[in-house]
């Protein structure tokens, strides 16, 4: 191996290197007493001392059967309860909404499904903490509006349950580190539950970079680019029409994660390498009040808002080990959906929507090779187990497959909370380097040195 690329992280786990769960840590250390949303501007807060050991390759406690709390059954919540269910070795307990016509909904799914009829919670914005008191409940999944996101995580790992939530995990880097501090002082697995990570071809470019076939990776890109202006002036699909209200708050990357996991994962972010120093800059933002102007009629209470989120915000992080990837977030304009997915090495280059690929010997004459020939190197979730039941084509259901599959079996997490911190850092991170007029802005550590420690990602080998 050269310097550049110290150790394959496949051959180190294939061989059972997976460091890190025993590696000591200070006992004290800053705690977060978040109990209601957070909309504080973001920050860069230092490392707080650690709260206990590590959760950098730890696995679960075996649970043969998962039981599962859900906290939101709205757009999303209820478009994954399906696949929950669909999971044999998996159990809905509990259902929370602040909508009780959801919550009867969504518990009539369940028994439909065949299992006992769930726990049922609404009646205000704290129902869930009802939930979180119930003893029969292994895990926590949360698919509410933002704010809400970091307080129920926490709530959820100091009433002893693991918790998976949906994009965004956290809105300031202060969240972040007490996600990172509560999941090492409670020992529960904190998770950023990222499905653009299980797409396939997202897990077939990993396997390929992991074995070399790009030579010493340089850079790679992720976006999030989906014209959401229709959504996002609905009067009824964001319940409260949430998700517009943030385009009123803050100037950046408001949906990292769908284009950084992936990206992450090829350069071994966390597991080889780590984030130093993010740089942003946005656009005007004229896409929001554009298409209010065209469909808004006059004296809507949508006229008072004032819209401050640049259309596009494009960002360049910098790794420790100099590689740089390229992060784009765009919801106001007309743009067809693209998560950019791409990576470039010293012996060739993966490009997606469409996929293509050109890798050196194979390839030559400046001419597009067929990625489709890779079929080979696809994940054994894609080669085995296939997109199941669906949800975004499938990568939904494998997320959760596999997500059962480590508690059942008692594996490490395929991401933690290391990995969600990180991913979620350019929610605040852009804001404050746009804020500065592009200016760098540093990444905060969040293992706290151990980010060349290997242990278990998402190119996980097949259970025996």
């Amino acid at each position: 191996m050269s310097p550049a690329q110290p150790f394959s992280r496949r051959s180190a786990l294939r061989t059972g290197v997976a460091a890190g769960a025993g590696l000591a840590a200070t006992a004290h250390g800053v705690t977060s007493t978040a109990a209601a949303p957070s909309e504080s501007g973001p920050d860069t807060a230092a490392a707080p001392a650690a709260r206990g050991k590590t959760m950098m390759g730890v696995p679960f406690d075996r649970h043969p059967v998962v039981r599962v709390g859900i906290i939101g059954v709205g757009n999303r919540g209820a478009s994954m309860l399906p696949l929950f269910l669909a999971l044999p070795s998996v159990r809905v307990t509990a259902i929370c909404d602040v909508n009780a016509e959801y919550v009867a909904k969504a518990s009539a799914a369940v028994t439909k499904a065949g299992q006992p009829k769930p726990a049922e919670f609404t009646g205000g914005d704290h129902a869930f903490e009802q939930l979180l008191r119930r003893d029969d409940i292994d895990f926590v999944y949360v698919a509410t509006p933002w704010e809400w996101h970091t307080p129920m995580a926490l709530a959820a790992m100091r009433a002893g349950k693991h918790v998976g939530v949906e994009c965004p995990i956290g809105i300031d880097v202060a969240d972040l580190w007490a996600l990172v501090d509560t999941s090492e002082r409670t020992r529960k697995h904190c998770l950023q539950l990222e499905n653009c990570c299980y797409g396939q071809n997202e897990l077939r470019v990993l396997r390929m970079a992991h074995d070399g076939l790009f030579g010493e990776l340089l850079h790679g890109s992720g976006a999030y680019l989906h014209d959401l202006r229709e959504l996002l002036f609905s009067d009824t699909y964001y319940q409260g029409q949430w998700r517009r209200a943030w385009h009123t708050k803050r100037n950046g990357d408001l949906y990292p994660t769908h284009g950084l996991g992936p990206v992450a994962a090829y350069l071994d972010i966390n597991r080889g390498d780590r984030l130093a120093k993010v740089t942003s800059m946005s656009t005007p933002a004229l896409g929001l009040a554009d298409y209010r102007a065209k469909h808004v009629p006059a004296g809507d209470p949508k006229w008072r808002e004032r819209y401050v989120d640049g259309d596009v915000t494009m960002s360049l992080l910098q790794t420790e080990r100099g590689r740089v990837i390229h992060l784009v977030h765009g919801v106001s304009n007309p743009h067809p959906y693209s998560r950019l997915n791409h990576l470039a090495g010293t012996n060739g280059v993966f490009e997606d929507y469409p996929p293509r690929i050109y890798l050196e010997p194979k390839d030559s004459n400046d001419e597009w090779g067929d990625f489709a020939a890779y079929a080979n190197y696809d994940h054994w979730l894609w080669k085995d187990v296939g997109p199941g039941p669906g949800g975004h084509g499938g990568m939904d259901y494998l997320m959760l497959y596999r997500l059962a599959q480590t508690m059942n079996l008692g594996l490490v997490p395929d991401m933690d909370v290391y990995d969600a911190a990180t991913w979620n850092a350019p929610f605040a991170l852009s804001a404050e380097s746009v804020r500065r007029g592009g200016a760098p802005v540093a990444f905060p550590d969040f293992t706290r040195g151990r980010w060349r420690t290997p242990h278990p990602g998402t190119d996980s080998p097949k259970p025996s």
